[in-house]
C-alpha cells in the first residue's frame, strides 16, 4: 500500500509520502511545510515539530503510530540547527529510542533547514 500526503513533491518526483510492507512502514523523508497550506516556518525547531505531524499523520494512516518507529534519520544543512529540534525530537521519541543517524546535507528548497524520514513497525 502506498500513501501520499498531498504534497506536491510527491507528485512532482514520482514518489510515496509512506510504502507499507506487512508490518513495515517506510516514510519518505518529510520536511517541515504544513501541506494544507504549503507554507513552512524559518524556526528549525517549529519545522522539527510539523515534519513530526507530518510523520504522525501518515503513520495514524498506516495503522501506526510515532511509537512504532524503529529507525529515523535526521537531514540538516546547518549541523549546529541540530541541538534547536531536541525538545521536538524527545516529545515524539524519548519513550521509544529509536536507532537514530543525522546526516548534513543539502536540502531541495532553502527553506527547509531539517528533513526526517522513519521506518516503522506496525505492532499487533
Amino acid at each position: 500500500m502506498r500513501i501520499l500526503s498531498g504534497s506536491p513533491f510527491e507528485e512532482e518526483f514520482a514518489y510515496a509520502r509512506a510504502v507499507v510492507d506487512g508490518d513495515h512502514v517506510y516514510v519518505s523523508g518529510t520536511t517541515g511545510f504544513d501541506y494544507a497550506t504549503m507554507t513552512i516556518s524559518e524556526d528549525v525547531a517549529d519545522q522539527a515539530a510539523q515534519c513530526l505531524r507530518n510523520i504522525a499523520a501518515v503513520l495514524a494512516e498506516a495503522g501506526a503510530s510515532l511509537a512504532d518507529v524503529v529507525r529515523v534519520r535526521y537531514l540538516l544543512p546547518d549541523p549546529a540547527d541540530f541541538a534547536a529540534c531536541g525538545p521536538a525530537l524527545r516529545e515524539a521519541f524519548g519513550d521509544v529510542r529509536p536507532a537514530a543517524t543525522m546526516l548534513v546535507c543539502g536540502l531541495l528548497d532553502e527553506r527547509m533547514r531539517i528533513e526526517i524520514e522513519v521506518d516503522a513497525r506496525r505492532r499487533g
